[in-house]
């Protein structure tokens, strides 16, 4: 294992409006170690969801290196960015993203299907995750029928349960109330600290800023502020 799960190295990425070049992401070196939990803040505009989106591959920059787990991802092919984002990153959303005709379970298993393992280690897998969550008892309840704050910690689980290097969370309280949001952030903590897995939080949210260990401030593209 790699001490710098995440390394970017003068990462920069502007796009085309017509005849105008947006700098998104301006020289941004970064280097993030394993079992961090950081947060990064700003504006919207600053460049938050831009560094995540090119941090799982599913955007390009414009010049400078960027590395997960020593692999260079600005080098990676198509398929071998998607091999990256089934083994090596999980990701929880403000939307949840769950698949509504799977019970909680199966959303859990997915990814572990996706990944070819055997359905008695998935289930396994799922029912551990989902009690660490505290959703046991509500392994076989579809989406439609579990809370907001209780979709949020099945999606939790599922980008766990592979025991991935990093897991990205876009915004992941924006759509929960003051006290659920506080509970999946206790959560979130622990585990952290008992998995060691890298967190890597884009917010706006106060909650989210004093739960973590280090936040980067984002304006204008530029790292404006990184304090531990």
């Amino acid at each position: 294992m790699e001490k710098f799960p995440v390394t970017c190295r003068h990462l920069s990425k502007t796009y085309q409006q017509g005849r105008v070049t947006i700098s998104a992401l301006v020289e941004i070196n970064l280097d993030i170690p394993k079992g961090d939990f950081v947060c990064l803040s700003g504006p919207s505009g600053s460049g938050k969801t831009t560094l995540l989106n090119i941090l799982s591959g599913l955007d390009t920059p414009t010049s400078g290196e960027i590395s997960i787990d020593g692999a260079r991802v600005d080098k990676m092919t198509k398929s071998a960015l998607a091999e990256m984002r089934l083994h090596k990153i999980g990701f929880v959303f403000q939307a949840y993203n769950l698949i509504p005709v799977l019970s909680a379970q199966e959303n859990v298993e997915f990814v572990m299907q996706l990944q070819g393992i055997a359905s008695q280690e998935r289930a396994r897998k799922a029912r551990r995750v989902l009690k660490e969550v505290g959703l046991e008892g509500l392994e076989n309840r579809r989406p439609g029928d579990l809370s907001g704050g209780q979709q949020q910690r099945v999606a939790v689980a599922r980008a766990i349960v592979s025991e991935p290097s990093l897991i990205l969370a876009d915004e992941p309280t924006a759509n929960l109330d003051s006290h659920t949001a506080e509970s999946l952030m206790q959560l979130l903590c622990t585990m952290n600290a008992e998995h060691g897995t890298t967190f890597l939080f884009s917010t706006h949210d106060k909650l989210v800023m004093d739960y973590s260990k280090r936040l980067i401030k984002l304006r204008d593209g530029q790292v404006e502020n990184d304090t531990i």
